[in-house]
């Protein structure tokens, strides 16, 4: 398993500063990709969104990427626009090829280093480094600064990162996805309902507070830590037109409810894309199913698959 370069077509690059503690991660998906989003969360933080509106001229979708470093993350984006524009890949206006690139960000400012964040630099050498090699996983790209169960800061919180994860339908449908999980909640095994990552009861503990439940015994109002999102890629060899994708994202974004708890609140700014690529003939419910099932995976390897880093603890050592 590759992970969503699993899907004929999509391509992934990471950039990762290690030092500085932040990344982004690029998704490349050809010329006739259709796109859609579902935004959960209530800190966000994106670009070109309204373009994966079924209402909106531009078809297709270039590429999307995610990124860390805040609002100055979006920097990245342009980056990978001047790649692909060079590339002559792009919606034709006539005169020029313009890329539609959505784009969003994470925060991870609170971890390494907060006056270094990704830039047109790092958006460009991502799209280069895009392949359709096996998805790298933990801290990498935009998941590098990602960390979870951060309702008590950064002291008592985990470290996450990048994971991904395919399946394929009886059909021979693909599904598959990609995630840069950066939580205020716990990620949640759901086979047993246990906590894989989270806050903890105290900075050298391994010891889990279980944030929904110190939420629901009340809390400080200072208490919540306000930097957090939860970023996912769907993708699909499924054809599907733009009021499908749309709903396969939204879709998508159970696995992440399954997976995360707390999740959607006011501090996260939870977002799901959904990318067709592809000629199968497909039920859109049974791929919005088999998508939830899938990002459910890729959270969960997410948090297994990072390493501590910045004085925060890593479930790989």
């Amino acid at each position: 398993m590759k992970g969503l370069t699993d899907i004929p077509g999509i391509l992934v690059g990471h950039a990762t500063d290690g030092e500085a503690l932040t990344g982004c991660t690029v998704i490349l998906c050809g010329v006739d990709a259709v796109g859609g989003v579902d935004v959960r969360g209530s800190a966000t933080g994106s670009c070109e969104l309204e373009a994966l509106n079924p209402g909106h001229v531009a078809p297709h979708v270039h590429a999307i990427v995610l990124s860390g470093g805040s609002a100055f993350g979006l920097e990245a984006s342009s980056g990978v626009r001047r790649v692909l524009e060079k590339r002559g890949i792009g919606f034709d206006t006539g005169v020029a090829r313009v890329p539609i690139v959505p784009g969003a960000i994470l925060y991870d400012l609170a971890i390494g280093r907060a006056d270094v964040r990704p830039g047109r630099e790092m958006g460009e050498k991502a799209a280069l480094a895009a392949s359709d090699a096996a998805v790298a996983e933990g801290n990498v790209g935009a998941g590098t600064g990602a960390t979870v169960g951060k309702i008590f800061g950064m002291k008592q919180a985990m470290k996450s990162g990048i994971g991904s994860a395919s399946l394929t339908l009886g059909s021979g449908v693909m599904v598959a996805a990609l995630v840069a999980v950066n939580a205020l909640g716990d990620v949640i095994d759901p086979q047993n309902g246990r906590i894989l990552a989270g806050a903890r009861k105290a900075p050298g503990s391994r010891e889990f507070v279980n944030s929904a439940a110190a939420m629901r015994h009340g809390l400080p109002e200072a208490a919540p830590f306000r930097g957090n999102t939860t970023l996912a890629v769907i993708a699909t060899n499924a054809r599907l037109d733009k009021v499908q994708v749309n709903k396969v994202a939204a879709l998508a974004s159970l696995g992440v409810a399954r997976t995360i708890s707390p999740v959607n609140t006011m501090a996260d700014g939870d977002m799901t894309f959904a990318i067709s690529l592809g000629k199968e003939s497909a039920n859109v419910d049974a791929v919005g199913v088999a998508a939830a099932e899938v990002l459910a995976m890729a959270v969960i390897r997410a948090v297994r698959a990072a390493k501590s880093a910045g004085g925060v603890p890593g479930l790989a050592g």
